[in-house]
């Protein structure tokens, strides 16, 4: 039986119902410390040569987590796709669900999932597709979701007038600044971070020795990218539950951009595999390796484990950002990792596969958690039929 997560009813309960509490063994645990990440300064990556920072290929094959600076996307941008976000999850849920999405879709607002017993995820999402442009500015698919699926009312969703005081030793003046309507935010936050996806397989790529930075770029020409607005409400029993439980992405690779808040932890490589939490980077997103970019390496580089906890007194929200291929695109290494790899005596890591494969795996077989790969890989072997033999709570792949 589906149970709605209605948030404006749930952040004030004293109690959470016994759907939203996780096993104890799951459960958050305070003191958590904050994990040692590396960061790339992109532009100057892009600028210099390629000359990869101490310790990104390490963490790529670690724990597939590292940050990016320097990125190129504005900081008004994403301020404005946070007034979007809470613009959208401001409405009354009866509106929320217009766009609730159906069984078997990637795509739609999710408050309530038909899992059974306990372990439900305290949050709620709205997610829609991002395909690449044919040429640049020529794609419109996020403005026409929002009027398309959540009715002609939104079609100027957020669209104002801000009145902005400009100060100068010179003079002072006032400037209205016009505010692009959420459709356009999106659709505009979208195309910034399918460039920036694109520029973050050169890193990946140099961190993999590849001798054509962009040699990875390819495979995500035309490709089947999803964004998604998170949004975890204030918990009064935050130790209780999680926002998001233990799971790696099976997409590719995942842009996040955390508020202030934070929530994100990692589980670390390595120290007998703890927790451990990131801190939020106004200027940073945060790159995770997904099951299928992981597969695409033919496993040199690994898919990130992690999970979200939530707070007793403030909501969290974050920007998610999937990068897919084409959905009929096959999944197989690039000739010279598999020619090191045969050079090696090391046989395939994962067999070839189509990211609709995958994808449907996940919606029609076994919900995302920490060994999806493992379990699509025996899928496979088992000659692709039905049944993924998984029913337990699991993860999702919202952060």
């Amino acid at each position: 039986m589906a149970v709605v997560f209605d948030a404006e009813v749930l952040s004030r309960a004293e109690r959470i119902p016994a759907q939203f509490v996780w096993p104890a063994e799951e459960r958050p645990a305070g003191g958590v410390e904050e994990m040692d990440i590396p960061v790339v300064d992109l532009a100057g990556f892009l600028r210099g040569g390629g000359e990869l920072p101490r310790g990104v290929a390490e963490a790529c094959e670690r724990h597939g987590f590292f940050q990016v600076v320097g990125h190129g996307v504005g900081a008004a941008l994403i301020a404005e796709a946070y007034r979007c976000c809470d613009a959208f999850y401001a409405r009354p849920l009866a509106e929320k669900q217009r766009a609730r999405r159906r069984p078997g879709e990637s795509y739609g607002y999710a408050n309530s999932y038909s899992f059974t017993g306990t372990s439900m995820p305290w949050k709620e999402t709205l997610s829609f597709h991002c395909p690449a442009p044919p040429a640049p500015g020529s794609g419109r698919a996020v403005a026409g979701y929002f009027v398309g699926v959540l009715g002609e009312e939104y079609r100027h969703m957020g669209s104002s007038f801000q009145t902005e005081r400009c100060i100068s030793v010179i003079s002072v003046t006032l400037v209205h600044v016009a505010r692009m309507g959420c459709r356009e935010v999106y659709q505009e936050y979208c195309d910034a971070m399918t460039r920036l996806a694109l520029d973050v397989t050169e890193v990946l790529a140099a961190a993999l020795g590849l001798p054509d930075r962009g040699a990875l770029r390819g495979f995500f020409a035309g490709g089947d990218s999803i964004m998604r607005i998170n949004h975890y409400p204030p918990c009064r029993q935050p130790h209780l539950t999680l926002g998001t439980g233990p799971h790696r992405d099976p997409t590719s690779l995942t842009l996040l951009h955390q508020d202030g808040v934070g929530g994100l932890q990692v589980r670390a490589a390595g120290g007998g595999g703890q927790w451990r939490a990131v801190r939020p980077r106004a200027d940073a997103f945060v790159v995770n390796i997904g099951d299928t970019f992981a597969a695409l390496t033919d496993g040199r580089h690994a898919s990130c484990l992690h999970r979200s906890v939530v707070s007793r007194g403030a909501t969290r929200r974050s920007l998610t950002f999937f990068l897919n291929p084409q959905l009929d695109r096959v999944v197989r290494p690039p000739g010279a990792l598999l020619d090191a790899a045969a050079a090696a005596g090391r046989p395939r890591a994962y067999p070839d596969f189509t990211w609709r494969e995958f994808l449907e795996f996940t919606h029609k077989h076994y919900r995302p958690d920490a060994s999806t790969m493992d379990a699509f890989v025996a899928w496979i072997v088992r000659g692709r039929g039905d049944g993924g033999g998984h029913d337990g709570h699991g993860g999702q792949e919202e952060k």
